[in-house]
């Protein structure tokens, strides 16, 4: 073969290499971003039973006390000498997602979760807690007092898997990482609910309203 023809054949090779290449590069390349599903749209998807959904290899992380929030009304004493109530409170916490969307307690998603849990760690999950009580609370003259709460929680992570008949944004399968923000049972990892009275001074608007006929030398009540 003279030296022409062997650089035609090079040359010839090396053309139908960078084309397959560029075939490769453009089928490796991911869809658009319009191509794919937003998170909000599989979760709906699982909710409404379109989309055939689980929730896989469940981990849960140690649990924390969540932080203090009102749980009752606010005792205002307006009198000269200290007042004791007996207050009642009542408290719901719910779950979230990564997304701080809620997870509504009783629907498909929290039973999808609590099934995986209950599965991998032999105790059931829930998406929500309530709670009511009362409690004795001692307001000082010129002072607000209200019950505060904190609830043990905990977080779950895992992938959720959704699976469709069709090809939908075309895929059978799609997958997203989730972690859920919970309420946990009282006592989990030693750690334990509280119930708290807090107490402040009154601003000076709220002791120009203890002026009026109807506060004036007494306690009131004022709703959450």
């Amino acid at each position: 073969m003279t030296t022409h023809r062997v650089r035609r054949h090079a040359a010839r090779a090396l053309t139908m290499t960078v084309a397959a290449c560029a075939v490769a590069a453009a089928t490796a390349l991911p869809a658009s971003a319009s191509d794919q599903p937003t998170r909000q749209l599989l979760m709906a998807d699982c909710a409404s039973g379109e989309g055939k959904c689980t929730f896989n290899s469940p981990r849960l992380g140690e649990a924390y006390l969540g932080e203090l929030r009102q749980v009752s009304n606010s005792l205002f004493n307006c009198s000269t000498s200290d007042s004791t109530q007996s207050m009642t409170w009542d408290d719901t916490v719910g779950s979230t997602d990564s997304l701080g969307v809620s997870v509504t307690a009783g629907g498909k998603i929290a039973g999808i979760v609590d099934l995986s849990v209950t599965a991998s760690y032999s105790h059931s999950w829930s998406s929500s807690h309530s709670e009511s009580s009362s409690l004795n609370m001692t307001v000082k003259p010129g002072e607000v007092g209200w019950i505060s709460r904190a609830q043990v929680m905990q977080r779950v992570s895992g992938t959720w898997q959704t699976h469709y008949d069709s090809p939908k944004w075309g895929h059978y399968y799609w997958f997203f990482q989730d972690t859920i923000t919970s309420p946990a049972k009282n006592g989990t990892d030693g750690k334990s609910n509280a119930v708290v009275v807090k107490t402040r001074k009154m601003t000076a608007a709220e002791k120009r309203s203890c002026t009026a006929a109807a506060h004036q030398g007494r306690t009131f009540v004022q709703p959450r």
